[in-house]
């Protein structure tokens, strides 16, 4: 079938709508036309191949939909159901069987390499069959209508605006995750969350849900920082005012019990461990490269523990269900970090989310 899609054709290049071609899904996966999708900073570091992905590429990875037509075998859902779609699993390796799909060994290879898990394309250029195109987590939702594997689809009740959705297949389901299914704060305990974004803020949110006493929001937009107070932060911190690591010793009587890590700054890192109290926990979110740490002195013998989170370590099926219950219960008012874009603004939409102007862009699609 033709649809439009926001065709990637080159590094960093902007994104241009055209036609392509959609295969018909295969047995175990699933039609969707898609209502909206999110803009993720993981679209925009492929864009710009810091994610090396195969070229060219629809990107999109937060969407959100109505089931369309199933392919064979497909149990979970049937046409017509609303759906989020997130990221894909094998389903079958030991990392999935044990409950923690977003450490699939073959993560890379089902969301980065272009490809669904038949090893086929299901994009491809209007009228060149010899042109495929590739297709990103399993889903590329930057079009009006994708195909994805079952396991990257995601059930979710009809009375809540669908366009609001997608962000919990990735962005908002990684900050949150984080906090509820990793870290797991104990009711009283105090967190500091690095970096104010969609991520950050949807730790944020988590840790108020968690019980948190003290929760610490650290970034250097003065906005955003108003923004995690409305959100349930107990304190707001402006790291370009202060010293971060003494300032959050004296709020919490010796450093935090936990730590949400969501920039990628390596010096960020290595404050937010300095930050933590004797046998606190560091979860780092952000893609960040080479930090330097006094092993010794930061970590080791203070009893320190860092540990990397993908995904918020989340079974997209049993927790993206629960963020929409907190979301009607009034408990996770996620809708606050959004602002709607049409699909023909998608270049502008990622200009305002790199500039700050917008912290969780969504994009509003038409055939």
């Amino acid at each position: 079938m033709k649809m439009k899609a926001a065709l990637l054709r080159e590094e960093g290049s902007p994104f241009s709508i055209e036609e392509v071609e959609l295969m018909e899904p295969k047995a175990n996966e699933v039609l969707i036309k898609i209502v909206a999708s999110g803009v993720c900073h993981t679209d925009a570091v492929a864009r710009d191949q810091l994610i090396p992905i195969p070229l060219p590429a629809v990107l999109g990875h937060e969407g959100a939909g109505i089931v369309e037509k199933v392919g064979e075998g497909v149990s979970s859902v049937e046409p017509g159901d609303h759906v989020v779609l997130s990221y894909a699993s094998c389903g079958k390796c030991e990392n999935c069987l044990d409950g923690h799909p977003s450490l699939c060994t073959q993560f890379v290879t089902l969301n980065f390499l272009g490809k669904m898990s038949d090893d086929t394309n299901r994009l491809q250029e209007a009228g060149h069959q010899d042109r495929p195109i590739s297709t990103f987590f399993g889903q590329s939702s930057f079009a009006t209508y994708a195909v994805a594997h079952e396991r990257n689809v995601v059930k979710v009740d009809k009375d809540v605006e669908l366009a609001l959705l997608g962000p919990l297949g990735c962005g908002i389901q990684t900050g949150s995750g984080t906090v509820l299914n990793k870290l797991k704060p104990e009711f009283g305990s105090s967190i500091a969350i690095y970096g104010c974004g969609a991520v950050g803020l949807s730790a944020v949110m988590a840790a108020k849900i968690a019980g948190c006493a003290q929760i610490i929001a650290v970034d250097i937009h003065q906005n955003r920082l108003e923004l995690a107070l409305e959100l349930g932060a107990t304190h707001a911190l402006n790291s370009r005012e202060m010293d971060l690591v003494e300032e959050i010793r004296r709020i919490t009587g010796g450093g935090s019990h936990y730590g949400v890590e969501t920039t990628g700054v390596s010096s960020v890192v290595r404050q937010a461990t300095q930050a933590l109290r004797t046998r606190g926990t560091l979860a780092i979110v952000g893609v960040t490269g080479e930090v330097t740490f006094n092993v010794n002195d930061d970590i080791m013998s203070q009893g320190k523990t860092v540990v990397g989170v993908i995904e918020g370590d989340a079974v997209p099926q049993l927790f993206i269900p629960k963020l929409i219950e907190y979301y009607k219960q009034g408990r996770f008012p996620f809708d606050k970090l959004i602002k709607f874009y049409s699909f023909d603004q998608i270049n502008v939409a990622f200009a305002d989310s790199e500039k700050g102007v917008t912290i969780k862009p969504v994009l509003t699609m038409t055939d």
